[in-house]
């Protein structure tokens, strides 16, 4: 073999070891997100490697990422996999506390049946139940025009509750408790995501097709605090804004609504059971219970508005969301307006609907016990869910409307799936990281959250508009979910986190 020969098969090794060297959003040692190291080969593994070798790096420990987590440590097949959690919330090391005297906080979460069953699956609910939350089975759904409404019911489908509302510190704290719980192999790192790099595809494998060494089939993650890992996957749970996501160069579909939502907790005279929704001209105005006689507001307004509502006196603010929810805007749909010799009387296929089922006026509130936030409104949907050893779950990957609080369970139900295809990957002696099984999740999930995206999405563009012709129209939705008794089984199930959809199945 001639030097020339030999030189060029040399070259060849050394490319095998190059990478491509993408950066995630950090004010720490960021680097050019495009640029492409063609000098600098990844550390060589071996024993003088001391860097920590994971199976999983989870980026993001909130809510969506310790349920992928707590999920991890309780199925009998994944709970030996090594996982890192990073993320700079002092929260995760500190083992907060919860005080149930303290107000409730006006983050909140509205978790379906489906979810429910996930948390209990996994042990956590039970950490749920020590704290302040409430479980809601009737919903009233109606909007300004007084033209119609619907009232939901979980006797209508056979179920105990159609939901419960809990305050987001709390769903994380009994997420952390049950893994703490487990003797799970996890370390968390309280710091942020500086860069990651992926192996090039030639030392992927070796020539006879097996790993050339775990290192060196494994993203490299380093950290704002100078640590550095090794990891089989990585997995987005950063948020909306994720940095795992521009770092893979995944790009997204969506826009942002006209509208901005304030939340805030509040208190009435009497405990609430049900959850309300009216939608107002510009944007609906959500009452959930939350326990002990207070309650949650989730209303979308005009970007423009919530300068304006902020500002308001307590007591003036009290009155604003008083007048959302009563006569504001136009009056009360009339119970008996569309019975007896209606349109949908011949479609009602049963009895199971209370025959006290009317319109009801929501509990006034009194008080307001917390701090009023507002952010924007944005629909947000990840073109890819899955790359080789990168996957995103969450708001990482999708995010919605508030208008049905199914965002949050959207993730929950992607974590489930994750976990799921990663333990299937783990019985057959798969590669976590490989493409063709995070596609398997991507596949499940992207049909399923696109469904949801799109009913959400036009929601929000139907009741966006105040045009008569329309409004009979939604008069008429309202009304046929309220008297078509298959129709309206078919839609709470779909919203309890049944995929069926109510129309078509």
């Amino acid at each position: 073999m001639n030097r020339l020969s030999v030189g060029r098969r040399i070259a060849s090794n050394i490319d095998g070891f190059r990478s491509v060297q993408r950066t995630l959003c950090s004010n720490t040692g960021v680097k050019n997100p495009d640029f492409v190291s063609g000098k600098e080969p990844l550390d060589k593994p071996g024993l003088t490697d001391d860097i920590p070798q994971y199976d999983i790096a989870i980026v993001g420990g909130g809510m969506v990422g310790m349920a992928l987590a707590c999920s991890l440590a309780t199925m009998p097949l994944t709970k030996q996999l090594s996982v890192a959690i990073i993320d700079s919330n002092p929260a995760l090391l500190n083992n907060f506390h919860i005080k149930k005297e303290d107000p409730p906080d006006p983050r909140v979460s509205t978790v379906t049946p489906a979810t429910i069953s996930f948390f209990k699956g996994m042990g956590a609910w039970e950490f749920v139940q020590q704290n302040r939350h409430a479980y809601f089975d009737k919903m009233q759904v109606w909007d300004y025009t007084g033209l119609g409404y619907t009232r939901y019911n979980a006797r209508d489908v056979d179920a105990d509750v159609l939901g419960c509302v809990v305050e987001n510190k709390v769903l994380h704290k009994s997420l952390l408790s049950c893994i703490q719980n487990t003797d799970f192999r996890k370390t968390i790192y309280s710091s942020r995501l500086s860069s990651i790099t992926f192996p090039a595809r030639s030392s992927m494998t070796s020539s006879s097709g097996t790993s050339s060494s775990a290192s060196g089939s494994s993203a490299r993650l380093e950290l704002d605090n100078g640590n550095s890992m090794y990891a089989k996957l990585v997995v987005g749970a950063d948020g909306s804004k994720s940095c795992v996501r521009e770092m893979a160069r995944i790009q997204t579909t969506g826009w942002k609504y006209p509208q901005s939502a304030i939340i805030c907790s509040v208190e009435h005279a009497i405990e609430n059971f049900c959850a309300w929704q009216r939608f107002l001209p510009n944007g609906p105005i959500a009452l959930l219970p939350i326990g002990e006689k207070f309650s949650n507001i989730v209303w979308s307004m005009d970007p423009k508005e919530p300068v304006d509502r902020n500002s308001m006196s307590e007591d003036d603010f009290v009155k604003a969301v008083n007048h959302a929810l009563d006569t504001g805007y136009g009056p009360h749909p009339k119970s008996k307006s569309f019975e007896g010799g209606n349109v949908f009387s011949w479609l009602k296929a049963d009895s199971t609907s209370s025959p006290h089922e009317g319109f009801e006026v929501p509990p006034k509130v009194i008080k307001l016990v917390s701090q009023r936030m507002a952010f924007p409104l944005s629909l947000m949907h990840a073109n890819s869910y899955a790359s080789k050893r990168l996957v995103l779950i969450g708001d990482a990957a999708h995010t919605v409307h508030p208008l049905a609080g199914q965002g949050v369970n959207m993730g929950f139900a992607d974590a489930l799936s994750l976990s799921k295809v990663i333990a299937e990957g783990v019985a057959v002696g798969s590669d976590i990281g490989e493409v063709t099984l995070l596609k398997r999740y991507e596949s499940e999930r992207k049909a399923a959250n696109i469904t949801m995206m799109a009913i959400l999405d036009g929601f929000q563009k139907a009741y966006s508009i105040d045009f008569m012709p329309i409004n009979i129209l939604r008069a008429l939705a309202f009304n046929g979910a309220q008297y078509i008794s298959p129709l309206k089984r078919k839609i709470i199930s779909y919203a309890s986190g049944n995929q069926l959809l109510p129309l078509f199945t």
